[in-house]
């Protein structure tokens, strides 16, 4: 009977054995599980294994500016195409117009391109060549506004030496500046003027420096003075133009103030349509901060975009060369010898 109990005993430990080994198994596994997760992460918390396993979400406002920059990249795509493939198109206002459209192109494959690194390849390095690309496009985008501006008023203050070799060499001029400086700026953060090292630089749009931001802000608002001082002289110009006309020919009075009207009604929704989707932009730069909410960012930002939007509306599709080259692609019957008479630029 001792020799029994002692088998019995002996068998009891075994047993504790073997189930204090298998208790023990699963916990060292996990254990070594938890450790290969750490190496990949340089952490073991949940949060950083979530977030190696899960993709990153979706930010509605990068959506929409994705959606935005497509409807930009599409719309001046066209506009571009027209004006590069008909010879006719030729006259210092097709360029600048070209010019506009390009940048705005360029604005919208920016904002195609940022979504696309920022969500499926995200790096530093792209990082820094998309937001050069963006703000050299925006930059060029404001600056050929400008020029158009300027062209335009050169064509009703000079009417006669409009059409001059002086006045492709002047377009050509204001061009090359107007991209010089726009690829200027562009190439700051990329050659090393960028908050990626000192986040307390930063400014609201990373990872432009604050003092870059600034900049690009006081830029706007110089711009935005002289277009505005332009507009105003054209405006004058017009409705001297259009009351001399009317004493001419005996027009109504009636005639005259509906022509002076309308006038100045195009040239109020121009500048009102710039002002109203750069301005709050231009004035956050000014007055926001890196800490303050992405969200101020988007709400300004978004509308801003709209602008390279609206551009070929304004510009382009209004225009009545460029309509007549769109019927005839649409039509089937696109001839590129088909004639054209340029018209002057205060009548696009």
């Amino acid at each position: 009977s001792n020799s029994a109990a002692a088998r019995l005993v002996e068998e009891a430990r075994g047993r504790s054995a073997s189930g204090s080994v298998m208790e023990e198994g699963p916990h060292n596994s996990s254990g070594g599980q938890q450790g290969w997760f750490a190496a990949r992460n340089g952490s073991g918390s949940s949060l950083d294994l979530e977030s190696v396993v899960r993709p990153v979400a979706l930010n509605p406002w990068d959506v929409a500016l994705c959606i935005s920059g497509t409807i930009i990249s599409c719309e001046n795509a066209i506009v571009v195409v027209v004006i590069f493939y008909t010879p006719a198109l030729r006259a210092p206002m097709f360029l600048l117009i070209g010019s506009l459209a390009t940048a705005d192109l360029l604005a919208g494959l920016g904002l195609i391109l940022h979504f696309a690194f920022v969500y499926f390849i995200p790096s530093e390095a792209i990082s820094l060549l998309t937001v050069g690309l963006l703000v050299t496009s925006f930059t060029a985008s404001v600056s050929s506004l400008l020029t158009i501006t300027i062209d335009r008023y050169l064509s009703l203050y000079n009417a006669l030496t409009y059409y001059s070799e002086r006045t492709v060499t002047r377009t050509y001029i204001m061009l090359i500046l107007a991209w010089g400086a726009s690829i200027c700026y562009g190439l700051l953060p990329v050659m090393g003027w960028n908050c990626l090292k000192d986040q307390s630089a930063c400014s609201i749009v990373k990872p432009l420096t604050k003092n870059h931001l600034i900049i690009l802000s006081v830029s706007f608002f110089m711009v935005f003075a002289v277009m505005l001082q332009l507009y105003v002289q054209i405006c004058k110009i017009v409705c001297r133009h259009a009351h001399q006309i009317a004493v001419q020919r005996h027009f109504l009075a009636s005639s005259h103030y509906v022509t002076t009207r309308k006038g100045i009604a195009t040239l109020a929704v121009i500048l009102g349509t710039f002002a109203s989707c750069w301005l709050p932009f231009a004035v956050y730069c000014l007055l926001g901060d890196y800490s303050y909410p992405a969200l101020y960012t988007y709400v300004t930002l978004l509308p801003a975009t709209y602008n390279s939007m609206i551009n070929p509306v304004i510009y382009a599709f209004r225009n009545q060369e460029i309509q007549k080259v769109l019927w005839t692609v649409c039509c089937g019957c696109f001839s590129s010898t088909m004639p054209f008479r340029s018209r002057s630029p205060s009548d696009v």
